[in-house]
């Protein structure tokens, strides 16, 4: 369990934000960053596709926080791979149907349902995120 639990956290967690990141938000598009991020998110995904061949959760026979905390990250597939999303990777595809059927998932989804979020990235929210591309005297970028 402790294992898998360190390769969501540190593998498969930051290599998807970093895909995400270099792909999605840099402000300069680096195509190394961005080939770099991305391969190695694919890697991972391949690791818990072939771990997940023949077997219904990520550790033992029954549902655990490996699988709460992969969930998190397999449900932001198409924004970390790309649109094929989870099409290359079947078991891994087949176990996030799974979790995301469940009742509790279900129930989860229907949380923000009538908040407003903010969904504008403007400099407010960019300095937030990105505090070091900004120059702490200015409001330049």
């Amino acid at each position: 369990m402790l294992s898998w639990l360190m390769f969501l956290a540190t593998g498969l967690g930051p290599y998807s934000g970093q895909s995400v990141h270099f792909r999605h938000k840099a402000l300069e598009k680096i195509p190394y960053a961005m080939n770099r991020y991305l391969r190695e998110a694919e890697r991972h995904y391949e690791v818990l596709d072939t771990h997940l061949e023949g077997r219904e959760y990520l550790v033992g026979d029954e549902y655990s926080i490996a699988d709460i905390s992969a969930w998190g990250w397999i449900d932001k597939a198409t924004v970390v791979l790309g649109d094929a999303g989870l099409d290359n990777y079947p078991n891994l595809k087949r176990w996030f149907a799974t979790i995301d059927a469940r009742p509790a998932v279900q129930k989860a989804r229907k949380i923000p349902k009538g908040i407003d979020f903010k969904t504008e990235l403007d400099e407010v929210a960019a300095r937030a995120l990105y505090p070091q591309n900004f120059d702490n005297n200015s409001k330049e970028a």
